[in-house]
């Protein structure tokens, strides 16, 4: 080898070769093999333009979806003790709590937040399915009753976005504690009278469907997300049979009553509003007015004041009396 094949080739070819196209430029439809460039996806929220395929989110990106103008103040992660049973597969559980929290930028699997959604104040939880798949740990356990012992202070529903794989493996039976402990936190809201809907996202399975996951007034699902306990294929391998076709969708588990509704991302703050709204008994928002109202028909004009019947003083009464404090007065949690 010379210095031309050494030197001379490998230099000209960096200069005149093509420069190489970044891996997530174009991102591919599971569901139609549908190229789609990923600034359009990033603008229509993750979800296909022709599928409707509803792509995974982070847990952040996700209650930037909800809340209005993306804005909400995020809790503080829970301080837990670290791999109390000092475990090991392939790696050190540490070393793969460093790797997943340099990977993700979170602390854990669990994102929750407290703001406004159409104006209705209340706390979101999400899983982060990046962060160990989403799975069910002493922290993230922590942090979802966290969130529920914030709602129940602030006076204001919960909704809850399950994405994950179950218990998680590396913290044994501390792990599955956090299904009857999070199970006592759904009921502490319930106890209080506010709502806690549930939207169930792909993939939800395993110790989560088990417990909170499936415990809300209302269960909403995301197009398409699998949601069940154990896999098709394990179920498949168990009873010697072969399972419907699309067996553990949003859309079978709706038809089979499992699930109230399937929403898309894009109509969920309205639908959630609309049914939060609807279970506290608070009435429906005013509509904006536009230019349309404006010069349209006018209105009716309102009867002379002297025509008017003042109301009865006991009226009065019982209207202050029923009306009582609105939901949402207090403060926010610091």
């Amino acid at each position: 080898m010379n210095w031309i094949t050494s030197f001379v080739r490998p230099k000209f070819g960096s200069m005149l070769g093509r420069r190489e196209v970044p891996e997530n430029l174009w991102i591919k439809c599971p569901s139609t093999g549908e190229m789609v460039f990923h600034t359009d996806l990033e603008e229509n929220m993750w979800v296909i333009p022709g599928s409707g395929h509803h792509m995974r989110v982070t847990a952040r990106q996700r209650l930037g979806y909800l809340f209005d103008a993306g804005e909400f103040e995020e809790l503080p992660a829970p301080q837990v003790q670290q791999d109390p049973l000092k475990f090991r597969d392939s790696k050190k559980y540490t070393d793969r709590l460093r790797d997943n929290r340099s990977k993700t930028g979170l602390e854990d699997s669990i994102v929750a937040g407290i703001g406004t959604v159409k104006g209705l104040k209340l706390v979101a939880c999400a899983h982060d399915f990046n962060f160990i798949g989403g799975s069910l740990g002493v922290a993230a356990g922590e942090a979802i009753v966290q969130a529920f012992e914030t709602a129940i202070r602030n006076e204001c529903p919960l909704v809850m976005f399950p994405a994950s794989g179950g218990a998680r493996m590396q913290e044994g039976i501390l792990s599955l504690m956090q299904l009857p402990k999070t199970t006592v936190a759904v009921e502490m809201l319930k106890e209080a009278g506010l709502p806690y809907i549930v939207v169930l996202t792909n993939p939800t399975t395993g110790g989560v469907t088990a417990s909170y996951a499936m415990l809300g007034d209302i269960h909403i699902a995301e197009p398409g997300a699998e949601i069940g306990f154990a896999g098709k294929r394990v179920i498949e391998q168990t009873v010697h049979e072969k399972l419907p076709e699309g067996f553990q969708t949003s859309e079978y588990l709706m038809e089979h009553g499992m699930v109230d509704m399937v929403v898309t991302r894009h109509e969920l703050p309205d639908t959630l509003v609309s049914l939060l709204r609807m279970l506290m008994g608070l009435p429906a928002p005013e509509e904006p007015v536009g230019p349309e109202a404006v010069a349209g028909e006018p209105e009716a004009e309102a009867p002379l004041a002297e025509t008017a019947e003042p109301p009865a003083v006991d009226e009065e009464l019982e209207t202050s009396d029923a009306a009582g404090p609105e939901p949402g007065d207090k403060d926010k949690s610091d």
